[in-house]
């Protein structure tokens, strides 16, 4: 295809003679004026390349013999000037392959080691992909986590997009989340503070300790138990489990209450 012969030009045509062949041609063969629109096209991709400097060096080269059976576009280009400054371009970059975001719920304790889930959704041309995929440690709520190249992969030329998965956490433990700490309300009456009691807790990780609660412990206070809570992401780090005594007052009857009056008593004399 000559672009010279399109645009009505010599090939010693300056820049500005480009230009003002190029508008006479485009407005004369426009298809909204009725135009040919094939023609409307070569006139375009005419001016495209000519009006570059690079772009018409390699076209003359070309028409002089310089190159045999050279499609003339723009990622011919990129691979010509790649090579010839020895690296070439990155199409990575520019893949018209899409990020695919997809919305994902976990239990709490699935957050706690990592594991993996299924994940089921849909690519742009419609068809369904299914993926295991694994859940880093300590992924919150609303946190978007990208695994790389399992999104659009209509372009087969190019690398294609990543998928996105923005998890949903459902807190259906017996815990109070607190930052990467985890507080645990423990029900208790006064008797098991007044003369102590063993109480076996599961933590969330699933292992179970056995509390001794020492007899006179006061009403509120709290027992901290290192590195069971929530990890940060990604992280060995881990928060702590702070357990929290919570006492309510038993019911009692009237015998049982006079007991009592009298030991309150006998402390006070």
């Amino acid at each position: 295809m000559d672009y010279y012969s399109i645009l009505g030009v010599q090939k010693d045509a300056s820049d500005k003679d480009l230009k003002t062949a190029y508008k006479k041609a485009s407005m004369q063969h426009h298809p909204d004026r009725g135009g040919d629109e094939n023609k409307f096209k070569e006139i375009n991709e005419a001016y495209s390349t000519l009006k570059d400097p690079q772009k018409r060096g390699m076209y003359d080269h070309q028409q002089n013999g310089g190159g045999q059976g050279f499609n003339f576009n723009t990622q011919n280009m990129e691979d010509i000037f790649g090579a010839m400054f020895g690296q070439r371009q990155q199409r990575s970059n520019r893949s018209p392959n899409k990020s695919i975001r997809v919305h994902h719920t976990l239990n709490l304790i699935d957050t706690v080691e990592g594991k993996q889930e299924v994940v089921n959704y849909t690519l742009p041309n419609g068809r369904s992909k299914i993926i295991n995929v694994t859940i880093p440690k300590g992924v919150i709520n609303g946190q978007i986590v990208r695994y790389s190249g399992l999104g659009e992969d209509t372009y087969s030329q190019y690398p294609p997009g990543n998928l996105e998965i923005q998890f949903r956490v459902i807190n259906n433990t017996q815990f109070v989340i607190k930052d990467y700490d985890l507080i645990y309300n423990m029900p208790l009456d006064y008797f098991d503070l007044l003369l102590g009691k063993d109480q076996m807790i599961r933590t969330i990780s699933g292992r179970k300790i056995n509390l001794k609660i020492k007899a006179g412990t006061n009403p509120n206070s709290t027992l901290s138990i290192n590195n069971e809570g929530l990890y940060h992401f990604n992280s060995e780090r881990r928060g702590n489990l702070y357990i929290t005594f919570k006492v309510s007052m038993p019911e009692l009857t009237t015998r049982q209450l006079e007991i009592i009056d009298k030991i309150k008593l006998d402390l006070n004399k």
